[in-house]
């Protein structure tokens, strides 16, 4: 997996449009473009990450209420691209997140079993951006899950958001804190971002990302 390059300046997204919900893998669109699966626990700020990155007021709709997104819902970027010989256009898919409480159990199970099948199960995915918000000590489900995705050899990486609700000590403590917690279960720390949608910090940083891991893909 790539790691992010300062040197290079990051794609535009020039297009981006949702294009459906699926409530099973197996509804999702045919595997022929990268693909990037975002996921954290309700309230981790994931609708508003979706739309910093994608230069969109409401590309993916936030709601008031955690735990709304129950689909996965697949986003097409930069569709229009590969008619002019550019990079690839890639799928960005918003999956349900995990831990609302306030709903049922068996909702979290289904939830969260719906999002394992179509980690496992997609062989055009890129990479899972696991997100995780900066102002909460690491938590036991998200230390879990990433387990998981080592257990299961999914490529994922680390995205910290509401960077911009930290204060000047928290901001300088709270990565190394994760970091002595993940070093526990990891030999090393898998690729980190920091992003704060409000303020659009992180933004270059994830695009180049994903356009460099873009070019690793080939075609199933």
């Amino acid at each position: 997996m790539p790691a992010a390059s300062g040197s290079k300046e990051a794609m535009d997204v020039k297009h981006a449009e949702f294009m459906k919900s699926s409530a099973h893998p197996q509804e999702c669109p045919p595997p022929e473009r990268p693909e990037y699966a975002f996921i954290g626990r309700s309230n981790v700020g994931k609708s508003s990450l979706i739309n910093m990155l994608t230069n969109r007021n409401s590309l993916a709709k936030i709601s008031s209420t955690p735990g709304k997104t129950q689909l996965i819902n697949h986003f097409v970027i930069d569709e229009d691209r590969e008619k002019n010989g550019a990079p690839a256009s890639w799928y960005l898919v918003d999956l349900p997140g995990f831990g609302y409480a306030k709903v049922s159990k068996s909702s979290r199970v289904k939830w969260q079993r719906t999002s394992e099948q179509f980690l496992k199960s997609r062989p055009n995915l890129m990479c899972v951006m696991m997100l995780l918000d900066s102002r909460h000590s690491p938590q036991k489900v998200d230390l879990e899950f990433m387990e998981w995705m080592g257990e299961n050899q999914l490529p994922f990486v680390m995205v910290f958001t509401k960077v911009d609700k930290l204060n000047l000590e928290e901001r300088a403590s709270f990565l190394p804190k994760y970091e002595a917690e993940m070093l526990k279960r990891w030999h090393r720390m898998p690729p980190v971002y920091v992003t704060s949608a409000e303020k659009g910090e992180g933004r270059d940083e994830v695009l180049r990302f994903i356009e460099q891991t873009n070019a690793l893909f080939e075609a199933p």
